[in-house]
Parts: structure tokens; sequence; C-alpha cells
């Protein structure tokens, strides 16, 4: 599959992320370094949730939480309900991210360098994270 490279603004974009693991976590922080207002729903989720300015919404995922948003994130540990969101979001036209499956994502997250105006994506189309943050690694240090 082949992806469009792209920078998006996510500055007080609605964005939904379903789950709330390690997982998810990571997802929402980087989602929240780039300004996106985040809707996190899961029945139970790590206490650092807590303390992040997100609405949280105690229960598993419901097709019309889809509603409004421009990006979704299916991160639970349940490969049957990432794939069910994944479904939902393309019935719905929003793009989605499934953590476990890069073959149904709608858009994928590469590893990001930043330094200044200088921004830096590397990928591997979700086939080989660690090779995705090995590059990123030895880009911050030529950097």
């Amino acid at each position: 599959m082949r992806h469009y490279p792209i920078f998006l603004d996510l500055k007080d974009k609605p964005v939904l992320v379903v789950g709330a693991g390690k997982v998810a976590l990571r997802k929402t922080k980087g989602l929240l370094e780039a300004g996106a207002r985040i809707t996190v729903v899961a029945p139970e989720w790590e206490p650092e949730f807590e303390t992040l300015p997100v609405r949280m919404v105690e229960r598993r995922f419901r097709a019309s939480d889809l509603g409004g948003c421009l990006l979704a994130f299916a991160a639970t540990d349940d490969r049957l309900t990432n794939h069910r969101i994944g479904i939902a979001a393309k019935g719905k036209g929003v793009f989605a991210n499934i953590a476990d499956s890069a073959e149904e994502c709608g858009f994928i997250v590469p590893a990001r360098v930043e330094r200044g105006s200088v921004q830096i994506a590397v990928s591997t189309g979700g086939e080989s994270p660690r090779l995705s943050a090995e590059l990123r690694k030895r880009i911050e240090e030529i950097l």
C-alpha cells in the first residue's frame, strides 16, 4: 500500500482515540503536542490519562463516536475491536489509524524529528516500527 506523505495542522481539530492503554497514551500525547482536541473512549484507562487535557468517555466504542472527527486512532488491545473501528471509520469518511494493522490504516503516523523549522518524517509504512525508530535516532544524532 502506498501512502501520500503529509503534515496536518491539528490545532483545535477533533480527534478520537479508542483505547486507553500504553499505545493510546503515546498517541494521545503526540496529538496533544499538535494541539488536537481529543476524545478518548475506553471502558478503563491508564491513570496518566487523568492528568491530560482530554475528554474521557468511560465505555466501549460506538460508531457514533466518530461523528465530527477529523481522524480516529484505534488503539485497543483487541484486534477485532480495532478492525470494527476501522470499518466504521471508513463508512463515515473518517481517516483511521489502526494500531495493530498497517494494511487497514487510512493513514500512518511516521517517526518524526523536529529541530527548529526542520521537520523530518521517517516511515516504513507500518512494516517495521523498530527500523523507523532507529532511523529517527540516527537523524537526531546528525541534526
